[in-house]
């Protein structure tokens, strides 16, 4: 009896059991979360761009620095010439005797001559002999030196625009650097430059090069002397 009571009891749980799963067929599974389906993109939705957006770009800070360089570049090129021949600037110091004198003089190398301008040509005889006697005057503040010499020949100067002029030729020392030449130089009382000599090319020839570029390149004679 104790046997078929314990039966009938086990059979009436199962069929409870069996009725409370079919009343509530979905109660196991609300415990466990959803799935999430990934969102579906559809054909046009993929074709469209983004709409373009404004950006500002900050402007870049511009410094303006203004260097001005100043250079001052001398130099000297040294003109390759022969043996025991002097290099002349465009003007240089001479010295004249008589009458010991240093005079500055443009170096002249169309001039076949060379010219000193002096004052008061006064030409004269002595012993037979044609002499003129001059005056240099080297500035206002200096008395003016007088010299008498032999003429040696006159020559006949033609100038464009100016007349003719008869001087007189007479032969003097003149020494630049340390190179002396007994040269002819003929005589004008017309005024002219601030400079009362011009070098020739009978003091040049086969002693000097000229580079005009420069300007006393020998410095003062080297002569005993000369005042």
């Amino acid at each position: 009896m104790q046997r078929f009571s314990l039966l009938w009891l086990m059979l009436t749980l199962s069929v409870l059991a069996g009725c409370e799963s079919l009343m509530y067929p979905g109660r196991d599974r609300a415990a466990q979360p959803a799935e999430v389906a990934p969102p579906v993109e559809s054909p046009d939705s993929a074709m469209q761009c983004p709409e373009p957006a404004e950006v500002i770009c900050a402007e870049p800070e511009v410094k303006v620095v203004e260097r001005v360089i100043e250079r001052t570049v001398e130099k000297v090129v040294e003109v390759p010439v022969a043996k025991d021949k002097l290099v002349l600037g465009s003007v240089e110091e001479v010295a004249i005797e008589p009458p010991g004198l240093i005079l500055e003089s443009v170096v002249d190398t169309g001039s076949p001559t060379s010219t000193l301008r002096v004052r008061r040509l006064t030409p004269f005889e002595r012993d037979g002999r044609d002499w003129i006697r001059f005056q240099i005057v080297q500035s206002s503040k200096m008395d003016p030196v007088s010299v008498e010499l032999p003429i040696k020949r006159h020559v006949r100067v033609e100038r464009l625009g100016f007349d003719n002029q008869r001087r007189p030729v007479v032969e003097l020392n003149l020494t630049v650097g340390r190179i002396t030449h007994q040269v002819e130089v003929n005589l004008t009382d017309e005024g002219g430059s601030d400079l009362l000599m011009l070098l020739g090319r009978n003091f040049l020839k086969d002693a000097a090069v000229v580079d005009v570029s420069r300007r006393n390149v020998q410095g003062q004679p080297q002569i005993d002397g000369v005042k």
